[in-house]
């Protein structure tokens, strides 16, 4: 594993935008553009596919500590920075159809199974039934 692939999988973990990364980098006083970053984000076979090296996977741990745990000074709740930089996904009330359970009897007026029932009213695609 190198420092591209621990870089993408810290980057996914923790749901971070490049805007992000970039701010976190500067909190160490190492600064990085959203294109130079994106090129650590690409595949191997890319053209500007990059090489993360030792430095900016070091720099970006330092500043990812400060960004999450703070200061000596001022100190943060990880948990807290964590859920805050988290999106929350838009929940919408869902419409919900009424569950139809068909009954039907067999000519022994046995009741026969809800699967074999709509099993029985489907129709393949030459539009005969089963």
């Amino acid at each position: 594993m190198n420092n591209n692939e621990i870089f993408k999988k810290l980057r996914v973990a923790l749901q971070l935008r490049d805007d992000q990364i970039v701010e976190i980098l500067e909190l160490v006083d190492f600064r990085m553009s959203k294109g130079e970053l994106g090129n650590f984000f690409r595949q191997e076979d890319h053209p500007k596919y990059m090489e993360c090296g030792d430095q900016v996977l070091r720099n970006f741990l330092n500043g990812l500590v400060i960004h999450l745990r703070g200061t000596k000074e001022n100190p943060k709740n990880p948990k807290e920075v964590i859920a805050a930089n988290t999106p929350v996904a838009k929940t919408t009330p869902e419409k919900s159809k009424p569950t139809k359970i068909f009954k039907k009897t067999t000519h022994s007026n046995k009741p026969i199974s809800t699967k074999t029932a709509v099993m029985e009213n489907t129709k393949f695609k030459n539009g005969k039934k089963k």
